[in-house]
């Protein structure tokens, strides 16, 4: 009699564990689907975050930085280097922000010599 109550308690045991576990592991996803909402919601990156978010390392963003290849942000106030990302979703597409300024400028322009 005793060794099954020693068994029913070691099972209830492992049971509380695996549910622990089970848990465990849902709340760690449902904080991940959050923190990867959250990223979606920023308008400013970081190199970390612009890394995560292109799948670029660090080094090839630095490099990129470098060489001006990349559009940044620019404050003389702050050291560190941000990007705005919708500049960085025209220069993954390859636009850049001049091209759809002077694409708008030209569109208006067509527009006007209709008007007359």
């Amino acid at each position: 009699m005793k060794f099954s109550r020693i068994e029913r308690h070691l099972s209830s045991n492992i049971y509380s564990m695996e549910n622990q576990a089970f848990l465990s592991k849902q709340v760690l996803s449902e904080l991940k689907q959050i923190k990867n909402l959250l990223f979606e919601n920023k308008t400013v990156l970081n190199v970390e975050e612009l890394a995560q978010y292109t799948g670029l390392s660090k080094s090839k963003i630095y490099k990129l930085l470098s060489k001006k290849l990349i559009p940044t942000g620019t404050n003389a106030n702050i050291r560190q280097k941000f990007f705005y990302k919708k500049d960085i979703d025209l220069w993954l597409m390859g636009t850049s922000k001049e091209d759809l300024e002077a694409e708008e400028e030209f569109n208006q322009l067509l527009s006007q010599n209709r008007k007359r």
